[in-house]
């Protein structure tokens, strides 16, 4: 079997916190050579045992404040294709590690910078998570009930707007080093890449199809054919009957087709048509919503906990989570015909060694 679409790209990392390793993550499950650079004696993210976000790649210990130590991360790099990092601006050049540092021995290196803010504007040496910077995009507003925003964990931000835009971001330069010769910097911002994923959003607020409010719209859970329902037995489902095909399946399946309920789109009766669902959806358990709605055209799911969605049956069909090394774990993704991506190791707890790293690396 052949690896990964990425086999044959080194990628130094040098270690961070959420979208930084999850892009490192990220490129390792898909062939990529990734070695991270730890301080000496850190723990790993949030001190856990075992850091999915960790796996596929191993680590080696270095002092970047010792000028022995930053040589040898220096003579890593100009021997890669990538390096990752998520410092704020400046710390790098500061530790004399910034993208010029590598430009005549690597012309090819594409260095990828992963921050909040940016690598300039006013914000940009300000301290940020992800709620503040998909607040500032605009998206935070957006998601939540009529009361308040809530948070989204730190998916839409971190990962969303953050890693898998530094992950994108450097296949796209790689792919360019291969025809120019050159590598870049990849300025990945979490504000950024958050705005353009709500590309939709600001598309219908412009055209006047969008209330910069919330629960108003047909994606924020007013829409009563695009919500989550409680049931008898305390589980949630989930509803998307947009279409009208669908939505007229939802009504038969409910047995409301006759129920005399206002048209779908009379926004001004959404509250009313939610009620008369909520209604009916409290009378059965979601197994038995399961039962009657699952695989239908209604578009339906049940709400499953981060226990049940390990076994739910299409996910085991598809293989969407894994075991590894005991560990179950969200398996690489997306899927490729030919060059599958996979776990290449678990998350290690011990330090390679430099010289082993280096000489892979000069024989690769």
């Amino acid at each position: 079997m052949t690896g990964g679409p990425l086999t044959g790209i080194k990628i130094v990392e040098f270690d961070g916190l959420g979208p930084t390793p999850f892009a490192a993550m990220t490129l390792a499950d898909m062939g990529a050579d990734v070695i991270r650079i730890v301080r000496p004696g850190a723990r790993n993210l949030l001190g856990l045992d075992y850091a999915i976000l960790n796996r596929g790649r191993g680590f080696i210990e270095l002092d970047l404040k010792n000028p022995a130590d930053k040589a040898k991360a220096i003579e890593l790099v100009n021997l890669g294709d990538g390096l990752i990092e998520g410092m704020r601006p400046g710390v790098m050049e500061r530790l004399g590690l910034g993208p010029s540092e590598f430009k005549n021995e690597n012309p090819k290196l594409v260095y990828g910078r992963m921050t909040g803010w940016g690598q300039h504007g006013p914000l940009a040496q300000a301290a940020g998570h992800d709620i503040n910077y998909i607040a500032l995009s605009g998206a935070l507003h957006a998601i939540g009930g009529a009361d308040a925003p809530v948070p989204p964990l730190n998916l839409l931000g971190d990962f969303g707007g953050g890693a898998m835009y530094l992950a994108f971001g450097m296949v796209c330069a790689f792919l360019e080093a291969r025809t120019s010769g050159r590598g870049q910097v990849i300025d990945a911002a979490i504000v950024d890449g958050t705005a353009h994923l709500m590309s939709m959003i600001y598309g219908m607020q412009q055209a006047g199809l969008w209330q910069d409010r919330r629960a108003a719209n047909i994606l924020d859970g007013a829409a009563p054919f695009y919500a989550v329902f409680e049931c008898a037995c305390g589980g949630f489902v989930s509803i998307g009957s947009i279409e009208a095909g669908f939505y007229a399946e939802l009504l038969r399946l409910t047995g409301l087709t006759d129920a005399g309920l206002p048209a779908q789109l009379s926004v001004k009766d959404w509250p009313d048509i939610k009620t008369r669902l909520a209604q009916v959806f409290s009378g059965r358990s979601r197994d038995e919503w399961c039962e009657i709605m699952e695989g239908s055209d209604v578009c339906f799911a049940p709400v499953l906990t981060l226990e049940q969605a390990y076994d739910h049956p299409h996910n085991t069909a598809r293989g969407i989570f894994v075991d590894f090394e005991g560990v179950r774990q969200p398996a690489p993704a997306p899927r490729f015909s030919r060059t599958k991506g996979a776990i290449k190791a678990a998350s290690q707890r011990q330090p390679q060694a430099f010289e082993t790293v280096l000489d892979r690396w000069r024989d690769g």
